[in-house]
């Protein structure tokens, strides 16, 4: 088994960055204060968030609790899987984590100061700290047990399976814990700014986006990218291309109405 952790204070998105990692990187197990999550289920555990006290939701998150760590355990047991990604607030929380659940060290170790800038882990904080919002990517009904009386909205996301096969239905929850109930549900556009430049990076051809705005109606949300390209490739096919990862992009982390993704070719660099 590899087992990768993401490291970061709490508040700074690790949640968030941890559902592109695993993407990524192929990981379909998930270790997430207390939780043992396989792509939008809760496999096995207890969520730290339901815990009505600081201290206890950090003695829930480390497998202190006995029949809560075997659970735990026998699960990834059980499930045997080949990669596994473990969030958490430090390199000695890791190691807690891997000793107390009996597993191999880690292989990888990703600092979220490595694959975020500064100014979206300060908008991270300030969001947490004003709005105390946490993001679990797993589906309203799994976390409805968790989180009775606490549920707050659900992302319906219909994420494309195929050529010639339907497509499957699957959710995400934003939940807050039981002791910073504040605010209401939203997502910031430095967020899906962040969205929009990972997928438009994902098209062969496109160098990097540049300027992206996000304009916000009743309705939905338009997009406009200003692309820089490699000189080469195709235009029109590679803003085509563009438009349609982005939307797949955007859609599936956010389940946001996107209205209009423009596409603008501002400069070719060579390579």
């Amino acid at each position: 088994m590899k087992v990768v952790s993401l490291i970061g204070p709490s508040g700074t998105g690790k949640s968030y960055r941890a559902l592109i990692i695993a993407r990524d990187r192929g990981i379909d197990y998930i270790i997430d204060d207390g939780l043992l999550i396989k792509g939008n289920s809760v496999i096995a555990g207890i969520s730290a968030k339901r815990e009505p006290t600081k201290v206890a939701a950090i003695r829930r998150a480390l497998f202190m609790d006995m029949d809560h760590r075997k659970t735990v355990s026998e699960a990834i047991k059980e499930q045997n899987p080949d990669k596994l990604l473990i969030l958490s607030t430090s390199e000695k929380m890791t190691e807690r984590i891997v000793q107390v659940l009996g597993l191999p060290p880690v292989s990888e170790k990703i600092d979220i100061k490595d694959i975020a800038t500064e100014g979206e882990i300060n908008l991270a904080r300030q969001h947490r700290l004003r709005e105390g919002k946490h993001v679990i990517p797993v589906p309203t009904f799994e976390i409805r047990k968790d989180f009775s009386g606490y549920f707050l909205d659900t992302l319906k996301i219909f994420k494309k399976r195929g050529r010639n096969q339907r497509e499957q239905m699957v959710e995400k929850s934003v939940v807050r814990p039981t002791f910073s109930y504040l605010g209401k549900y939203t997502i910031s556009n430095g967020v899906i700014i962040s969205l929009v430049a990972h997928g438009a990076k994902m098209v062969p051809g496109v160098h990097r986006a540049g300027k992206v705005a996000i304009t916000s109606i009743n309705e939905g949300i338009i997009i406009d990218i200003d692309l820089i390209m490699v000189y080469g490739y195709p235009i029109r096919e590679t803003a085509f291309e563009v438009q349609k990862v982005v939307r797949d992009e955007v859609g599936f982390m956010t389940s946001i109405n996107i209205l209009q993704i423009n596409v603008t070719v501002k400069t070719l660099v060579i390579q």
